[in-house]
């Protein structure tokens, strides 16, 4: 697997990393089994939210991998706070709170990356900062990052803490390009040429801000997945000519277009199947030709200009 290094700090991360919202639907040996295969493959980054599971997907993890001093030099750990039910919540109280409760359920002393979840528009950037600052100093969270924001509210947020936010957590597969496509329909009056979210990818790659994407096999919104639908044949037939030239899976090849991207985005796949984790891992193995990337976003529907 190869390796990337997050943001200025030179966290170095595998480029693909697990996410582990699902993963309270096993039992701990199954836990056991698919993190120990996660790191066999060279993942060592692994991705959870206080509300995954209502905390039991930080609980599980722990217990499958017997936390220790030992053990946990071996992960980078991310964890999400912010989303509550029925709002969002970016207060001092809640963030640490979250954190404390994190932290026990990991059996950790601190957390490598904390990144705040969906934008809370009630946001005080100074509480956030004073904060941080409590987090940090204390050695509980030594990163920081954001999820689903936009560039104006990172530019917000940034004048105020005094930490780099390293990541920025973003809906991203061949199905879902808005970043993408604003950038190739430039000055023309088309749908795909609306920028939704402040040219967000060019905005990351200027500020050192490592892109994760979420959902890399979603279409839509947790619509489903795009891997084998009838919905795309296009892009099914695409994704099965090009696997089959690499040997790979079709899931590989959706992974390896995210991964040829030279802003470095890194995917969090989050399924549960250790065999079809195997084989997704394979991207990292997988460098598309630019006519291959460009075939693969086209048969997506999407046009170029």
């Amino acid at each position: 697997m190869k390796k990337i290094k997050i943001g200025e700090r030179q966290l170095l991360a595998s480029e693909i990393s697990l996410g582990c919202m699902r993963i309270s639907e096993l039992s701990v040996k199954e836990v056991a089994n698919h993190v120990n295969t996660a790191l066999e493959e060279g993942i060592n980054l692994f991705e959870h939210a206080d509300i995954y599971g209502e905390g039991r997907c930080e609980e599980i993890f722990a217990e499958a991998v017997d936390m220790r001093p030992s053990i946990r030099s071996k992960f980078i750990i991310q964890t999400k706070c912010g989303i509550r039910k029925g709002f969002y919540d970016f207060s001092k109280d809640h963030i640490i709170n979250s954190v404390e409760a994190s932290l026990k359920r990991l059996k950790t002393e601190y957390i490598d990356i904390l990144l705040l979840h969906r934008p809370d528009a009630l946001m005080e950037s100074e509480e956030v900062a004073e904060t941080f600052n409590i987090l940090h100093s204390s050695g509980k969270v030594r990163h920081f990052g954001v999820s689903n924001h936009n560039t104006m509210q990172i530019e917000l947020l940034s004048k105020y803490i005094q930490q780099d936010l390293i990541i920025n957590q973003l809906q991203f597969s061949v199905t879902n390009t808005g970043m993408i496509d604003a950038g190739l329909n430039v000055n023309m009056k088309n749908q795909a040429s609306i920028n939704r979210d402040g040219s967000i990818l060019d905005y990351c790659r200027l500020k050192d801000i490592t892109i994760q994407a979420w959902s890399p096999f979603q279409y839509g919104f947790f619509e489903g997945v795009f891997i084998d639908n009838p919905k795309f044949p296009e892009l099914n037939e695409k994704l099965k000519e090009i696997a089959e030239k690499w040997n790979v899976t079709s899931s590989a090849i959706a992974i390896a277009w995210i991964l040829r991207h030279p802003a470095k985005i890194q995917p969090i796949v989050g399924t549960t199947n250790t065999d079809r984790l195997k084989a997704i891992c394979k991207a990292s193995e997988v460098n598309l030709t630019r006519e291959e990337w460009y075939d693969i976003y086209k048969a997506a529907g999407n046009k170029l200009p």
